[in-house]
């Protein structure tokens, strides 16, 4: 069974202006690019998120959605891997 999922990613640069990425694997799916660039603006003026001093999304650049197909070729009944689940 083919499995699809769609992520948002979006796209800043940080404080050392550098790419960061922030990945949502569970945002909505029809959101619009007014919707998108506030809630990039807030979290770049709110410059809450940081490691070591850097803070990560500090710049918004882009959005976008990016979706992954599994295709499973074929699973065994022992499996435990989440994308194969066992076989009844």
């Amino acid at each position: 069974m083919t499995k699809t999922s769609k992520t948002l990613k979006l796209i800043f640069k940080n404080d050392h202006n550098k790419v960061s990425t922030l990945s949502l694997p569970y945002a909505s799916a029809n959101l619009t690019e007014a919707e998108v660039k506030e809630v990039m603006d807030t979290i770049a003026k709110e410059n809450i998120f940081a490691k070591e001093g850097v803070g990560l999304y500090t710049e918004p650049q882009a959005a976008q959605y990016v979706e992954r197909t599994i295709n499973p070729i074929f699973t065994t009944a022992k499996s435990k891997h989440p994308i194969a689940p066992a076989i009844n």
